[in-house]
């Protein structure tokens, strides 16, 4: 089956505080954008990459892309307001041949090609398919009394089971026209990743465990866990960091 993936890359990285673009930000000896791309471009699967940029940032990693040799881009494409516009903005550019389509965050460099393989092969026989990993931190439920959403006052109203908590991550992989169908009808509801306009079809998504590693860099201390990722999976031997 083609696959197509949209890579995201629009951002604005807030919470990095980073006088550069979050994905053109050094990591190792590459920027954070490089180690996806390079997976995607590696995997037999994948037979285009549509990349999803802002205005700010879309001159440089183009210069990235044609230096990195990636053959694969088909397409940059500018974001939207939300994270869900700016996948219905790449949705648009997909190749009609394309039976399934991948969605994974530049701001995780760390996926597997084994992982990317097995999520191809669920989607295709379910229809969706996910990564994530169990929790390993208790969750409580609480709620605010008053005050703002993340310095307000606050009470524990119960603690949630960790056995049935998952916390997920990207790659995403689902049929074109079921991801098409989920869209259509509810892209103007907020969501927080793909998986849940799906989840409004009442459709069936497989999860799939992935890695501790699979990181999201979200702010500058995710740097140090990132760069501490890179020297760990340096000693590995070859192959093994797939």
């Amino acid at each position: 089956m083609r696959v197509t993936a949209i890579l995201l890359a629009a951002g604005k990285g807030k919470r990095f505080k980073s006088g550069v673009a979050k994905p053109l930000v050094k990591l190792g000896k590459s920027q954070i954008i490089d180690y996806s791309l390079k997976v995607l471009e590696r995997h037999p699967k994948v037979t285009e990459i549509i990349l999803v940029v802002n205005s700010g940032n879309i001159k440089p990693i183009a210069t990235l892309v044609k230096k990195s040799g990636c053959k694969k881009v088909r397409e940059l494409v500018l974001g939207g307001a939300r994270r869900q516009d700016s996948v219905f903005n790449a949705l648009n550019k997909v190749s009609p041949q394309s039976q399934l389509v991948l969605i994974h965050d530049s701001a995780r460099p760390f996926v597997k090609l084994l992982e990317i393989s097995v999520l191809i092969t669920r989607a295709a026989k379910t229809g969706a398919a996910i990564l994530g990993v169990p929790v390993k931190a208790t969750i409580k439920q609480v709620t605010r009394s008053q005050g703002h959403k993340v310095t307000g006052n606050f009470t524990v109203e119960r603690t949630l089971d960790r056995d049935c908590l998952w916390e997920i991550q990207t790659p995403q992989v689902f049929r074109k026209n079921l991801l098409f169908k989920a869209y259509r009808k509810f892209k103007d509801v907020d969501v927080t990743d793909d998986a849940a306009m799906v989840e409004k079809l009442k459709k069936r998504v497989d999860l799939i465990k992935g890695s501790y590693d699979n990181i999201k860099i979200t702010t500058p201390e995710d740097l140090i866990i990132a760069e501490a990722i890179i020297k760990a999976r340096a000693c590995l031997p070859a192959g093994r960091e797939n």
